[in-house]
């Protein structure tokens, strides 16, 4: 391809609304253009990457067994409904009305839909098991796109889904495709690790996720040194600090005059935020609860979330608690009656807890449970964080940011058999399908290879992904000699079937190697008359700073041989 004829061109400043490292690039790059929020165009050379992830995903699906199909975006409400998933998904679900007044819902996802074509065709145990499989493109609601192709609104994904007989099937099903991912990742050159996740609105029991590690992810995890445990914040656990034990005191009120937040509470008393009980409002479904923890220690609402079974779970505005007739900022669950107490498990050990008094100004010492106070429900609603012990060894966790680049999910029986999707076991018996699914954002991908394989020039492409192969760099192309050398080696590259941007503008040096950077093809190679003094041509890899000269004799082979060794990626971190 020649860059004089390239559709799409790059730009001198970063877009002020890209935040991201990918989002930035992208722009700079000409690759993507906004269409609205969280909607983009893929311009030639990110469709070009697109084109190859998919590739690349498609070839392991297939190792592994799976089928491929096409499953529809527009899907009947009364699926949604029938599942109860309409509600889990809430607004993030589009919907529209069609000219016969009934309504739609745009795919976020197609459980339901493959769910009920499988329960057509499959009936006996001999039928199973069965991998299917789909590169669509789905549409969320997302109520804040952000950072380019991390978080829009219509995206492309890959979502195999798994249909077994029982557990150990399901199980055998899942590590087909946790290797099929990592042979993705590690084909895509991207360093990934694996990490339990929570199951969100799609359900299920157990689940993972794939994250690349980078300090603009959005996503946090903790992860152990020591035994390798890793967790999405959303799910992970950890060992809090344990407070010693001691005799419970009488309850003591204590006048607390402007103090509504717990870091006030304990700089007032002099004792540290482990020594309170903080009491937070939510509203839940329309209903207004209590979660208690402890005051050095912040609510998980994810965990909370998925403890309750509900549908929306936003915190309490100021009003809410006040129309109940309790006091925000002096509130504690001790002598509360007629609202649901959620209560972290923190609040178990250690004893003489000070809590809010129910009325301004004051608060009250010496609460201990369950002595003061009963909990409708227990359970570990605390959000896990770097410093804490590891649930599994007791080591010491930290945390990083990062980006998931893939979801699986044990699905178990639950939507088989809200959908009634059976089969007959051995023995007669009828029995529901196991399912399974296992999901990868293809535009998400690409742009996470960004955010792990840039520098401060520009994009640095992993070879297997790479819109190019070489990018071919003709300088001074007034000079008839340049022209003709750059049009002989262009010629010959091509017929090796190396994929060549070929730079055949008329524009300065500076500009041509600004633009080769920022693109990120993987090896440059330049022509000038410098190089045709001694009958050679510059080859510098895009990862490296240094380049060398090289006779054109033989050059279009050694190229081709360049191009091939690398295109081994990296390894997956487990």
């Amino acid at each position: 391809m020649r860059i004089s004829k390239l559709f799409g061109k790059t730009q001198r400043e970063v877009p002020a609304e890209a935040e991201t490292v990918s989002h930035q690039l992208l722009l700079k790059a000409g690759m993507i253009y906004q269409v609205a929020a969280g909607v983009y165009s893929y311009l030639p050379l990110a469709w070009r990457v697109l084109k190859k992830i998919e590739n690349i995903i498609r070839d392991e699906m297939d190792k592994a067994g799976g089928q491929e199909l096409m499953l529809p975006v527009l899907q009947p409400i009364e699926l949604w409904q029938e599942t109860g998933r309409d509600r889990a998904f809430g607004k993030s679900l589009f919907t529209l009305i069609d000219r016969k007044e009934r309504q739609l819902a745009l795919g976020p996802t197609h459980e339901e839909v493959i769910t009920g074509l499988v329960n057509r065709y499959v009936d006996s145990y001999r039928d199973l098991p069965i991998l299917l499989y789909q590169i669509q493109t789905k549409f969320r609601d997302e109520p804040r796109p952000r950072g380019g192709l991390l978080r829009v609104r219509e995206f492309s994904m890959k979502d195999l889904y798994s249909f077994d007989s029982d557990e150990e099937g399901l199980s055998q099903s899942y590590n087909k495709m946790l290797q099929a991912y990592e042979n993705i990742y590690n084909r895509c050159g991207l360093v990934s690790i694996l990490v339990e996740a929570d199951s969100g609105a799609i359900g299920g029991k157990d689940s993972h996720e794939f994250m690349i590690f980078t300090e603009t992810g959005e996503d946090e995890t903790v992860h152990c040194p020591d035994c390798g445990y890793s967790a999405n914040t959303d799910r992970a656990q950890s060992v809090k600090e344990k407070l010693a034990e001691e005799k419970p005191l009488p309850i003591e009120e204590v006048a607390t005059p402007g103090v509504d937040t717990i870091k006030e509470l304990a700089n007032f008393l002099n004792i540290p935020q482990s020594r309170t009980l903080k009491a937070v409002f939510y509203a839940v479904d329309g209903k207004l609860i209590i979660a208690v923890i402890r005051g050095d220690i912040e609510v998980n609402e994810v965990k909370l979330k998925n403890i309750l079974r509900c549908v929306e779970l936003r915190l309490a505005r100021e009003d809410e608690p006040e129309e109940a007739g309790l006091i925000a900022g002096s509130a504690s669950p001790v002598g509360i009656t007629g609202i649901q107490v959620i209560a972290d498990e923190s609040i178990t050990s250690g004893a003489n807890y000070v809590a809010g008094g129910n009325k301004p100004d004051t608060h009250i010492k010496n609460v201990n449970y369950p002595r003061d106070f009963e909990a409708d429900i227990m359970a570990d609603i605390a959000q896990a964080k770097a410093g804490e012990g590891c649930p599994k060894c007791g080591g010491i966790l930290t945390s990083s940011h990062g980006i998931e680049v893939g979801h699986i999910f044990k699905l178990g029986t639950f939507l088989s058999k809200k959908l009634g999707a059976f089969f007959t076991d051995a023995d007669g018996v009828s029995r529901p399908i196991v399912m399974g699914c296992y999901g990868i954002g293809l535009g998400r991908l690409l742009a996470a290879a960004i955010e792990q394989n840039h520098d401060d020039k520009g994009i640095i492409w992993p070879m297997s992904i790479a819109p190019y192969h070489i990018y071919l760099c003709s300088l001074y192309m007034e000079n008839p000699e340049v022209a003709a050398a750059a049009e002989n080696l262009y010629a010959k590259l091509e017929s090796k079937g190396l994929e060549v941007l070929y730079d055949d503008r008329r524009e300065s040096p500076g500009v041509k190697f600004n633009d080769a950077d920022l693109l990120g093809i993987p090896i440059r190679v330049t022509i000038s008359p410098r190089t045709l003094e001694k009958n050679s041509a510059e080859i510098k890899k895009r990862s490296e700073k240094k380049s060398q000269l090289v006779p054109l004799e033989g050059i279009a082979d050694r190229l081709a041989g360049l191009v091939s060794s690398t295109q081994v990626g990296a390894k997956l971190a487990r």
